[in-house]
């Protein structure tokens, strides 16, 4: 049996890139080059890179951050947009961004309530949260 809750989810974000290419050797290469690229910036906790047992093309890379910022942070500087943006690009078109909810390991179990807004299923992205938004005084 495991031991007690943990204090807080690690990682609190996972980034989850599926790529399909014909050249896995050329991919893992650039995908170790991106991962140590990243692994210097805060936030970082983890990466795996992984390939289906059942489509030798598809190849998926699942990196762990503390928070989301942090991720965000790591891919807004500029070493992270010349040498990793161009092949995280290559990734499939998909949702890629999640919030760890639940944490099973060594040290134990954890969950999390998450922290999406209570209108996050009904608000879509540059749609206004409410009925009437005033315009900004310019």
């Amino acid at each position: 049996m495991l031991p007690g809750p943990q204090a807080e989810p690690v990682p609190g974000f996972v980034a989850l890139l599926r790529f399909r290419t014909d050249d896995v050797p050329g991919l893992m290469a650039g995908l170790r080059a991106s991962v140590s690229l990243l692994a210097g910036f805060g936030g970082f906790v983890d990466a795996r890179v992984s390939r289906a047992i059942d489509d030798d093309r598809l190849v998926v890379m699942a990196l762990g951050w503390r928070a989301v910022g942090d991720y965000r942070r790591a891919l807004s500087s500029y070493d992270v947009k010349v040498n990793v943006v161009p092949l995280l690009s290559q990734a499939i078109d998909e949702p890629t961004a999640f919030e760890v909810l639940h944490v099973t390991d060594p040290r134990g179990v954890s969950d999390s309530v998450g922290a999406l807004a209570a209108d996050a299923g009904s608000v879509g992205l540059g749609e206004a949260s409410a009925g009437f938004v005033p315009p900004a005084p310019s």
